[in-house]
């Protein structure tokens, strides 16, 4: 059986309990074994959390010690697979780099706040994360992101659509979703859910999904494949 750890908190606004429930009930009808903690300590034991298939955060905002990003970083750096969320995942910790490099974006703005009309694009790509998915609207936050340009997009959305001073720059098209490479793990985001009632849309319900399977399929491909140094991160960061 695959085990998942969901650890939810932060910021409140973006109902972290109610998302992990959520979480939860779609693995759990996939057959994982999952464990969810409402505290960070989830992230002190470096060796249990190799052991997993998956790691979800749902925790927007918030601080978090070097020493819990590392080990999380170094899991997933030996194949566990991360999956996540809005700011439950790209909007977690602020303070910490090495987090933004291993997730691959961060929030910086949500121009017209929540809801605001937008249309989200699926990417012409061979990923089955969104194979078989149309173009649809949502009524919701619309994430302005600084992002990886490694990451392999499977969805954006166009700006401007409300206004603001970046309306004065030429339309750009946003990342909504994508994947990356962490090491040997997977790791899967999605900018929209701002709360559980955008995740239950069917089909970002569906990209989740996907999207939380896939990345924690990377362990077992991952199996007697070695991570290589265990990158954690530049020095001045972990001052």
């Amino acid at each position: 059986m695959k085990k998942a750890l969901i650890v939810w908190g932060g910021w409140l606004g973006h109902q972290p309990e109610e998302v992990s429930a959520l979480f939860r009930g779609i693995l759990e009808g996939e057959g994982y074994e999952v464990e969810v903690s409402d505290t960070l300590a989830a992230f002190d034991d470096g060796e249990k959390l190799k052991t997993l298939d998956l790691i979800i955060p749902v925790w927007t905002m918030g601080e978090i010690s070097q020493e819990r990003v590392n080990r999380v970083s170094e899991a997933v750096q030996n194949g566990v697979g991360l999956a996540g969320c809005h700011g439950g995942m790209c909007d977690a910790f602020r303070n910490n780099v090495d987090w933004q490099f291993m997730t691959g974006g961060n929030w910086v703005a949500h121009p017209g706040n929540d809801g605001t009309p937008h249309r989200i694009h699926i990417a012409n790509t061979s990923s089955p994360i969104v194979e078989g998915i149309e173009d649809f609207d949502v009524s919701t936050e619309q994430y302005y992101l600084h992002v990886d340009p490694a990451v392999e997009v499977l969805a954006t959305t166009r700006f401007p659509v409300a206004d603001g001073p970046h309306v004065y720059n030429k339309s750009v098209d946003m990342p909504v979703a994508w994947t990356k490479r962490w090491g040997l793990g997977r790791v899967f985001y999605c900018s929209l859910g701002h709360q559980a009632n955008v995740l239950e849309l069917p089909p970002v319900k569906e990209i989740m999904r996907r999207g939380m399977l896939w990345a924690a399929e990377g362990k077992a491909k991952a199996a007697g494949q070695r991570a290589g140094s265990g990158y954690t991160g530049m020095m001045d960061s972990q001052i």
